[in-house]
């Protein structure tokens, strides 16, 4: 029985050590937040951050779309892109993930330390680690689908090869 215990503990640690949690900005792997203030551009415009662009698209083609973009913080950028005051596009949960992934791929092709970051990574669980959000994040508890993580680990694959 202990030496079962002991096996159980060990694996549990091993997995402590293969994961890495990100969420807020200004802690470790904080780059890896849709917040973190690297601009990107895409599709001919320039994005103050993943943020502005990820919740603008749910309004694409409009002019809430260039509001969004224009706003001050990405903070700002979410309020504005969660806000149901504006009619979302029909196909955003069919697009929403592929919508991430380009950005995400625009993010760290442009950036080489970012790029550099996440591949340091290594073969690690990338986690965004929040009980505010069970789908992008891992709701706090696992509980979560950790997207984010997902297309990060996705995309640290094809920067590989």
């Amino acid at each position: 029985m202990l030496c079962n215990l002991s096996s159980i503990l060990k694996s549990k640690i091993t997995t402590l050590k293969e994961t890495i949690n990100f969420y807020a900005v200004s802690a470790a792997y904080g780059e890896f937040s849709n917040f973190a203030l690297f601009s990107i551009k895409i599709k001919g415009e320039i994005w103050p951050t993943i943020e502005h662009y990820f919740q603008a698209q749910k309004f694409v083609g409009t002019d809430y779309e260039t509001k969004i973009r224009k706003v001050s913080s990405p903070m700002k950028a979410a309020e504005l892109g969660r806000s149901r005051k504006v009619r979302i596009r029909k196909n955003w949960d069919s697009v929403r993930d592929q919508i991430m992934y380009e950005a995400l791929q625009a993010k760290y092709t442009q950036y080489q330390e970012l790029k550099k970051l996440l591949l340091e990574t290594g073969d690690k669980i990338l986690v965004e680690h929040t009980q505010n959000d069970h789908y992008w994040g891992d709701g706090g508890d696992g509980s979560g689908k950790n997207k984010l993580g997902k297309l990060l680990m996705k995309l640290r694959e094809e920067l590989r090869a």
